[in-house]
């Protein structure tokens, strides 16, 4: 760095050119040279101002500012002595560098925990549900309570993302679509015979709050050659029941296919059902009479009104993407998936399990007098 004395004592640049901030430089840390630059200007006569000085270095006044705020020091001794602060360049990098190199111990250093989430992230657990059963499961044992922050932090930013090196999932985290469809662009639908007098502003207005259980939401997940699954989500507890269709999806069958579902429930546990607007429940008269269970559908284009049922099939696909062939899939292996889902915690729940949530209001049920 060049810098001629003024003829008062002051410093000034050499040329106006070294005035003018250079735009590559700003949002810059300070350098040991610029602090040198800054130690001499504020103690030139007459003194340079802050603004002066971050445009001379190419940084904002408030980069200034802060520096001289964390590193000026009293100085002077005795009582009645006077008393100034003074900026140190050399003492001020010196504890910058310092600082900078101090480390502590990370929350997911802890072996324990570390395999802990490392498992629950394995079973597709989102952090926040990690997070939340771990507070469940170690009530007594905060040591391993950890927050769903320090999970996505370790995921993505320490290390560059050196927890997600650890998994055995493709993914680390669910994702969705990233972006909608306008209703504009979606096919339009006719009014169907068979949803006279079960239309959604039919349904029972207890069933919007979801505080009494015995409510469902229902839907197909479809692949190639007339193959498919039948997902069954219940409103209050999001307990999940999938059967996979037997390579036929006509309405006769997948009616069948519902009732077999919902049969082994108590009663007070299937009172409603809401589907979309789709052929396959064009006999749904057929299942009410069947379960006593009425069956209600949405507005065309209105997947929000049976949102648990579109998430239950978010999660399905994460297992089965698009494309999958239903009819090469097991029996064995959608019951696996259904315990799965059955068993993962929800933030919904306060982090207790949709099977767990179900057991409850069973028991309370039997025990009823």
């Amino acid at each position: 760095m060049v810098i001629q004395m003024g003829a008062r004592g002051g410093i000034e640049p050499v040329n106006s050119l070294m005035a003018v901030p250079d735009p590559r430089r700003a949002y810059r840390r300070l350098a040991h040279e610029d602090r040198v630059f800054i130690e001499m200007a504020i103690n030139s006569m007459p003194a340079w101002s802050i603004r002066a000085i971050g445009r001379h270095l190419g940084v904002a006044a408030s980069t200034v500012s802060r520096e001289l705020r964390r590193h000026r020091v009293e100085s002077g001794r005795g009582r009645g002595a006077s008393r100034e602060t003074k900026y140190h360049a050399g003492v001020a990098h010196h504890h910058t560098m310092r600082s900078r190199v101090r480390t502590r111990t990370g929350k997911l250093d802890c072996s324990e925990l570390r395999s802990l989430v490392v498992s629950g992230l394995n079973e597709k657990h989102s952090p926040q549900q990690v997070a939340g059963r771990q507070r469940i499961m170690f009530p007594d044992r905060p040591e391993l309570w950890v927050s769903h922050e320090t999970i996505y932090q370790a995921l993505y930013v320490q290390g560059r993302g050196s927890l997600r090196h650890e998994l055995t999932v493709v993914k680390a985290l669910r994702s969705g679509r990233t972006r909608r469809t306008p209703a504009s662009r979606l096919p339009s639908r006719d009014v169907r015979p068979w949803l006279a007098g079960s239309r959604i502003t039919d349904r029972p207005a207890a069933v919007a709050d979801r505080a009494v259980p015995g409510h469902w939401e229902g839907d197909l997940v479809v692949g190639p050659d007339n193959s498919g699954v039948v997902t069954l989500v219940e409103r209050n507890t999001r307990f999940a029941l999938i059967e996979r269709l037997p390579g036929s999806r006509d309405s006769a069958t997948v009616i069948d296919v519902i009732r077999h579902q919902i049969m082994g429930l108590p009663e007070q546990f299937r009172q409603t059902l809401t589907w979309d607007q789709g052929q396959e429940m064009s006999r749904h008269k057929d299942f009410t009479i069947a379960t006593g269970c009425p069956v209600f559908f949405c507005d065309p284009h209105s997947p929000w009104q049976r949102g648990s049922n579109e998430n239950l099939n978010g999660l399905i696909r994460d297992y089965y993407p698009k494309g999958t062939n239903f009819n090469n899939v097991s029996d064995d292996a959608i019951e696996g998936l259904v315990d799965q889902l059955n068993d993962r915690p929800r933030k919904t729940l306060g982090f207790h399990t949709p099977r767990e949530r179900l057991n409850q209001l069973i028991s309370s049920v039997a025990l009823a007098p």
